[in-house]
């Protein structure tokens, strides 16, 4: 028996890196795409996908988010909103921007993706 000090394949399959990971995210097909991306806390980003790492950080260009905060507060005070978090269709230009991977909670195509009614609402709650 010989002996190569490289230890057990661990039961990963394929031979090759014993410790890369394969990532479930399919970022690779999202490039030089536009994709909007949610962010923990509730910012909302869309923008071309330039660039990418293992951890999920981002590079965006042409960015924009969407407006939320003060803004729909005041909406929202002025009796426009009935929810002060919503995210409106109102945007502002960011540019370049680099979104840590630790922050991101979803990254989705703008293309091919709608807005439906949400289904567990009662018609009491719209």
């Amino acid at each position: 028996m010989s002996s190569s000090g490289r230890g057990g394949g661990g039961g990963r399959g394929g031979g090759g890196s014993a410790g890369k990971k394969e990532s479930i995210l399919e970022l690779a097909k999202l490039v030089d795409q536009i994709v909007r991306v949610k962010c923990l806390g509730g910012r909302e980003l869309r923008g071309a996908l330039r660039g990418y790492d293992e951890l999920v950080n981002l590079v965006l260009d042409d960015c924009e988010e969407f407006i939320r905060g003060e803004y729909t507060l005041l909406l929202h005070l002025c009796g426009y909103l009935d929810d002060p978090e919503r995210v409106t269709s109102e945007t502002r230009k960011l540019g370049l921007v680099v979104i840590r991977g630790t922050q991101v909670s979803l990254v989705s195509p703008e293309e091919g993706t709608e807005e439906i009614a949400n289904p567990f609402l009662t018609g009491d709650e719209e």
